[in-house]
């Protein structure tokens, strides 16, 4: 793993961990736009997506169908946003963002999609409290399906 990786530290890593693969890691995004976005963070030193490696490349298609499968069958989303902004955090990570036309509910809290059919914004979420989170991101580490 890259030491200097800053993305995770900021994202929570270890504590918001859901899977560590061998080039990326999954991590339970804080702010939860809609149930369950994550937040994608590539483990080598690169700042550009063409500075990452062949075998981060490889392994992305299947880290990406391990999303898609899990996140459909725990939460049925509708849609599925990849957000590779890069404006603030500056390690190659993506903001994974499942999308839904109707609300979802997860340990008794309605969770919406307020920005539905349009655009994810990322500044409109869904509070929740930290023993909440805690309890999602367990959730989804315990429920995580390979694929492999």
């Amino acid at each position: 793993m890259n030491p200097t990786n800053i993305t995770l530290e900021k994202f929570g890593y270890p504590a918001t961990l859901i899977k560590q693969y061998t080039r990326w890691a999954l991590l339970l995004r804080p702010q939860q736009v809609t149930i369950g976005s994550l937040i994608l963070v590539c483990l080598d030193k690169a700042n550009a997506f063409s500075e990452i490696s062949s075998d981060s490349f490889i392994e992305l298609a299947v880290v990406i169908r391990e999303v898609e499968t899990n996140l459909s069958q725990l939460f049925s989303y509708e849609k599925i946003n990849y957000l590779m902004l890069m404006m603030v955090d500056p390690d190659v990570h993506f903001h994974i963002i499942p999308r839904y036309s109707n609300a979802r509910e997860f340990h008794s809290q309605q969770f919406l999609d307020h920005s539905w059919p349009g655009p994810p914004n990322l500044k409109l979420g869904n509070e929740i409290t930290q023993s909440t989170q805690h309890e999602l991101q367990g959730f989804l580490k315990n429920s995580w399906k390979s694929l492999d």
